[in-house]
C-alpha cells in the first residue's frame, strides 16, 4: 500500500472512528489540531487529510477496533512501514498474527507472514517479536533466509557476546 492509498483509507475512516470514540467534531478537531472546516471537508470526502494528520490520527487512535480492522495491523507500525519504505522497524512484541495474518514460510525459529488486508509481509521470531516488515515479498524472503542463516551461525558458536 502506497502513502496516498493509506491517506485515502484513513481519511475515509475518520468519521467512523470519531463516532466509535463518541467524540464531537469540536473535540476531534482539538485532539488532531485541525480546524473544524478541515475536519468537515474530510468527513464529507471533499478532501483528504494530510500526512501529518494521518500520522497523528493513527498514533492517537491506535487502539480503535475499527482502525485496526481496517488496516489489519497496529496503525503506528503501519505508518512507520510506509514512512520508512525500507522495512526497517524496531524489534517489538506482536500478538503473533492469529487474526489478520497468513503463515507463508518457516525458517528455524523465524516465520514469514502476510497480512490478509494490506498484503504486506513481516517476519516474527518464535516469541512473536517482529524482525522485519516490507511490502516486497522477495525482500522479505531474502531477510528470512538471512535471519535463519544468522541463527544457524550463532547456534554453532559463531555468534558473539556483548
Amino acid at each position: 500500500m502506497e502513502r496516498e492509498e493509506f491517506i485515502h483509507l484513513i481519511s475515509e475512516k475518520m468519521k467512523l472512528v470519531r463516532t466509535e470514540q463518541s467524540f464531537s467534531q469540536d473535540k476531534m478537531c482539538e485532539i488532531l489540531g485541525i480546524s473544524k472546516k478541515t475536519l468537515v471537508q474530510i468527513e464529507k470526502r471533499r478532501t483528504e487529510a494530510n500526512w501529518t494528520t494521518v500520522v497523528a490520527f493513527c498514533a492517537l487512535f491506535k487502539h480503535s477496533q475499527l482502525l485496526m480492522s481496517s488496516i489489519g495491523d497496529d496503525p503506528v507500525d503501519f505508518v512507520r512501514l510506509i514512512a520508512s519504505k525500507n522495512g526497517g522497524t524496531p524489534k517489538e512484541k506482536t500478538m503473533g498474527g492469529k487474526i489478520w495474518w497468513k503463515e507463508m514460510d518457516y525458517r528455524g525459529d523465524f516465520r514469514l507472514q502476510q497480512n490478509l488486508i494490506s498484503n504486506h509481509y513481516r517476519i516474527l521470531d518464535q516469541y512473536d517479536y517482529r524482525w522485519h516488515s516490507s511490502f516486497n515479498k522477495e525482500e522479505s524472503v531474502s531477510r528470512l533466509i538471512e535471519l535463519q542463516e544468522l541463527e544457524t551461525f550463532e547456534g554453532e558458536g559463531g555468534g558473539y557476546e556483548e
